[in-house]
């Protein structure tokens, strides 16, 4: 596995204090090829790159099963990194039936980068499997200890991360990135590399949950999505249409259910606020 640095210390002052160092995250332009054809650029931190490569590639529909993906080259160039994803014949075939006539460019900051048409934007996901439920408690759990697993966070104070927890509420993968949705798509291609099963469980990130945040987990056949910040309404229209559950505001003294409030067990009707058509447990946050 080709390893880059993903932190560098540089010269910084703080006002009022003597001149010393920082420690910085990475950016680096991350270009996807599919069989030597490119595709995209996005903006990255340079870890975890295979893992990036393969959930990218579910996550936009390229490919349907890491199967697929026959082969992935790391390749540094002058400016960046390259990832070439060699596909299997069919799904190649299918990948240049589809392609545009221009690449596309992502930043840490976008979602649907490159989409073109309204109607791309909004087009069919697939429902969310059954999964199973899980507490508050097990909710609760996985908050206390995700920050223990951001270790390039630590260092940095500019990284997102995802993480796929369990039903009982124990952390089981955690991938970070500068980009938010960069960070679920190495969490997500990861847990296809290593044969995670995406329905059993819930998907914690500590980013806001936007529309295509809720369209990734679908993608990957995720049952819940749990978001410390806000979601967007779009994403809480997707995810109560494609029967996602979605948390978020999810903080230590208490969490917002915005949709799929089956899957999360002792969520007592007694103990519940009615927003609209929102049910969230406890005095609303925010």
């Amino acid at each position: 596995m080709t390893m880059f640095p993903v932190w560098r210390e540089i010269s910084a002052q703080r006002i009022g204090q003597a001149p010393g160092t920082a420690i910085v995250a990475e950016e680096t332009p991350i270009g996807l090829l599919y069989n030597g054809v490119p595709h995209a650029v996005m903006m990255a931190t340079p870890a975890d790159l295979e893992d990036f490569a393969v959930g990218f590639s579910l996550t936009e529909d390229i490919v349907r099963a890491a199967s697929e993906i026959r082969g992935i080259d790391v390749r540094e160039t002058a400016d960046g990194v390259e990832l070439d994803v060699l596909l299997a014949p069919e799904r190649f075939h299918a990948f240049l039936s589809r392609r545009r006539t221009r690449s596309l460019r992502g930043h840490t900051s976008c979602g649907l980068c490159g989409v073109e048409e309204i109607a791309d934007a909004c087009s069919m996901t697939p429902r969310a499997p059954a999964g199973s439920s899980f507490t508050p408690a097990a909710l609760q759990h996985a908050l206390a200890m995700l920050s223990s697993q951001q270790e390039l966070n630590r260092r940095t104070r500019a990284t997102h991360a995802a993480a796929w927890v369990s039903v009982e509420g124990e952390i089981l993968l955690v991938r970070e990135d500068v980009g938010r949705h960069n960070a679920l798509d190495k969490l997500i291609g990861a847990a296809l590399r290593q044969g995670i099963d995406l329905a059993a469980g819930f998907c914690l990130i500590t980013s806001r949950c936007s529309y295509e945040m809720v369209q990734k987990a679908l993608m990957a056949g995720m049952p819940a999505i749990v978001a410390i910040s806000a979601p967007t309404a779009l994403a809480v229209r997707a995810a109560e249409a494609a029967g996602l559950t979605l948390v978020a505001l999810a903080r230590a003294d208490g969490q917002n259910v915005y949709a799929g409030p089956q899957r999360i067990r002792d969520l007592l009707p007694g103990d519940a606020v009615p927003v609209g058509d929102v049910t969230i447990p406890g005095k609303p946050l925010g």
